[in-house]
């Protein structure tokens, strides 16, 4: 403290104006070189962006680092001792954040493996969105409504992770149920029409029908539709519209859950019949 306070009074002499003019220069040197650095990173194409985000970031740190201590050392301060002290106290910040350091060596290891890149839509147990970054201590999520979800690399790490657009294209799923008195096979040829008449479908891997089994109420099946990642969403909605209007067209009946009452095993259903409300006859 001593040495400081003589710095500070000596600031005023000739000698000490020059060294803190230098010392300027250097940190506006450094400012410089991580400005350029960042817009040279900024026009490269050959890296992943979460990759550049952290040769961006790291870079500008080292640089910020290298600036400070030429800009010290002009002030005529000993970085011996200052790296004494530096170390020092990094092992005091590691004792005191291990849970920072555990989410350092898990970042590390989502960078490496690279299960998943920024502007990629992944689930991580209930929270599902797009990333928007990943840093050294966490991955930063965007909800579909708008959310910021921060998910520590430890948690990610240990979590089973979901990349919903990994691939090119994707499957659309779509659960359907018709009654009972309808013909199976119709069915599927109706649907598969539907999606031949989509133009957003593809046609390889071809729509796959399925039969689940006999439901309470319905027939229960799946029709399975490949489409192109972006076009998931618009396709999975449009083609629920289209199976809605063709089964109207074609008099397919989509059943509504219903209970039939019996008293045993071995008598006929409760008869069940409507009728009208009396009519009053004093008006």
């Amino acid at each position: 403290m001593g040495e400081l306070l003589d710095r500070v009074v000596a600031f005023g002499t000739g000698d000490a104006a020059r060294a803190g003019a230098r010392a300027l220069v250097a940190l506006l040197i450094g400012v410089l070189v991580v400005s350029l650095l960042r817009r040279s990173l900024n026009k490269t194409q050959r890296l992943r962006p979460q990759h550049l985000f952290l040769l961006r970031r790291g870079l500008s740190y080292l640089v910020i680092i290298v600036a400070m201590a030429w800009a010290l050392r002009e002030l005529g301060f000993e970085l011996g001792a200052l790296l004494g002290a530096a170390g020092v106290l990094t092992v005091a910040l590691g004792f005191a954040a291990q849970t920072s350091v555990s989410n350092i060596i898990s970042g590390l290891f989502l960078i490496g493996e690279h299960p998943f890149a920024v502007g990629d839509i992944i689930q991580v147990a209930e929270t599902t969105g797009e990333v928007l970054s990943v840093d050294l201590l966490s991955v930063k999520l965007r909800t579909f409504d708008n959310l910021l979800v921060r998910i520590p690399n430890e948690t990610m790490l240990k979590s089973n992770v979901t990349n919903m657009t990994h691939f090119p294209i994707r499957r659309a799923d779509l659960k359907i149920s018709v009654a009972y008195k309808e013909d199976i096979a119709r069915v599927r040829e109706i649907m598969m029409s539907i999606a031949d008449k989509n133009p957003l479908c593809l046609q390889e891997p071809r729509p796959l029908f399925v039969f689940l089994g006999y439901g309470s109420s319905a027939l229960e099946m799946q029709f399975s539709v490949w489409v192109k990642k972006d076009a998931w969403l618009d396709v999975r909605n449009a083609m629920y519209e289209e199976i809605k209007k063709a089964f109207d067209e074609n008099g397919i009946e989509i059943p509504f859950p219903h209970v039939s009452l019996y008293a045993g095993s071995a008598t006929a259903p409760f008869p069940v019949s409507l009728v009208s409300p009396p009519v009053d006859r004093t008006q």
